[in-house]
């Protein structure tokens, strides 16, 4: 499935007060069937606003309220450090993560997918500008990268059985979906399903994870 992911323009507003602590609450993966999303990724900051304006899932296997996210995780690591180097003639995606194959303090995001030309580009120093990189444009976002990950959510059907969604709203779960602050909406690029002993599962990126942020 092509995934887009877009994080809630209140999740920094939740996190400067103090409302998640996500290696120790509990980080949720709702399943949608429908969601107009509208104004809502930067209006609401809490789960109700997310559920007025779409439908859970209610499929084979699903329970209601989602999956628990397990081994949660919070890293950093320095920009000089990241794994990824950016590398000649690749093709890359919007969200990639790269570094310059000798370290300059910064790394870059994709903002315009694409494949890099046959050469080292010349990258920006400045943090905010952008670049390009043959048909790819890279913006300098920082001298390091927390990286928030965890585990797969899944949800496994019954045989006979189907479930369908078309969004993954991910969530701390406070049990009142008024005080439930949201973190990232996956849009799946349409409905996806999965039936009869089949596992629908969100595969978070293996470099990085369900959530980037960058330090300058």
């Amino acid at each position: 499935m092509a995934v887009t992911a877009y994080v809630y323009g209140q999740l920094n507003k939740s996190l400067m007060s103090g409302l998640i602590n996500f290696t120790s609450d509990t980080i949720k993966a709702m399943l949608l069937s429908a969601y107009t999303v509208g104004t809502t990724l930067d209006s609401a900051q809490f789960l109700n606003t997310v559920t007025a304006a779409g439908t859970e899932a209610t499929g084979s296997g699903y329970t209601a309220g989602g999956a628990t996210l397990a081994s949660k995780t919070v890293t950093y690591t320095a920009a000089n450090s990241w794994t990824t180097q950016r590398a000649n003639s690749t093709a890359y995606t919007v969200g990639d993560v790269v570094r310059p194959a000798t370290g300059n303090g910064l790394v870059y995001r994709c903002v315009v997918a694409g494949t890099t030309g046959g050469s080292i580009p010349t990258y920006t120093t400045v943090v905010g500008d952008d670049f390009t990189d043959g048909g790819v444009t890279w913006v300098a976002e920082g001298s390091g990268v927390l990286v928030v990950d965890a585990a797969d959510p899944s949800w496994t059907t019954i045989n006979p059985g189907t479930l369908a969604g078309s969004h993954v709203v991910f969530y701390k779960d406070t049990g009142t979906p008024a005080t439930s602050p949201v973190i990232v909406l996956w849009d799946l690029g349409g409905t996806q399903t999965a039936s009869n002993g089949g596992t629908f599962t969100a595969t978070l990126d293996s470099t990085e994870g369900l959530l980037t942020m960058f330090t300058s």
